[in-house]
């Protein structure tokens, strides 16, 4: 039988442009090997200052929704303090705060061993940053 915590890093690349990924199966499959049925907590979290954890319904483009809402509050442009100019894009600020609007983190219910959530709920890492494609999210579960 498991133990009563487990934890692991999911490794991915997320490509050269802004992305929504959706973390559902990965964290299912988590679950499946450390679980052992038992209630629980499942936390993810993005260990990124340009990234975060949404629940969102997938599929039916909420992803490209999201990412447009994000532009149209957080504009890509020279306005922000934090340089850009390391990075050769402009706006490159606005990266730093979608994790204030998008947390790095959530945490979920797991009840006999599964996600509890709801059927048309996903769990998505949303990373604003293409310059770094390279990306951990951390899953743990505490039951």
């Amino acid at each position: 039988m498991a133990g009563p915590f487990a934890t692991t890093v999911m490794h991915l690349s997320t490509g050269s442009v802004e992305t929504v990924t959706d973390l559902t199966a990965g964290c299912e499959q988590f679950l499946t090997d450390a679980s052992g049925g038992r209630d629980g907590l499942l936390s993810v979290f993005a260990p990124h200052t340009t990234a975060g954890i949404a629940v969102i319904e997938t599929g039916a483009g909420t992803e490209e929704d999201l990412l447009s809402t994000l532009h149209h509050l957080l504009p890509a442009d020279d306005r922000w303090c934090h340089a850009s100019h390391a990075h050769d894009r402009p706006g490159h600020g606005r990266d730093h705060v979608v994790p204030a609007l998008v947390p790095p983190h959530a945490t979920f219910p797991v009840v006999a061993g599964r996600l509890a959530i709801g059927s048309w709920q996903s769990i998505c890492l949303v990373d604003t940053n293409p310059a770094n494609s390279e990306r951990q999210v951390r899953l743990s579960f505490l039951g």
